[in-house]
């Protein structure tokens, strides 16, 4: 069974990785919610950590990214192992 800190901190990757691939692609947060369909506020709520996204949200903001869902996920799940 998964701790409640092992998700928190699976979360917390997930948005990492997705504020690094925005910063690394020099996209504003107002760039990746109009390619995403998603408010800018909702990518800042992601990226500080103040939301836990939706598959869909994340699935979506990879895509205006163009990067794969799962090079997200890997990404994420490396840093929270290190993390722990």
């Amino acid at each position: 069974m998964l701790k409640d800190s092992t998700v928190i901190a699976l979360c917390s990757a997930v948005a990492l990785a997705l504020k690094q691939e925005r910063l690394r692609k020099k996209l504003s947060m107002n760039a990746l919610a109009q390619r995403s369909g998603l408010s800018q506020q909702m990518v800042s709520y992601v990226e500080r950590g103040l939301r836990t996204p939706t598959l869909d949200t994340i699935f979506r903001m990879s895509l205006a990214l163009e990067v794969d869902l799962d090079v997200i996920l890997r990404r994420a799940m490396k840093e929270s192992r290190r993390s722990m």
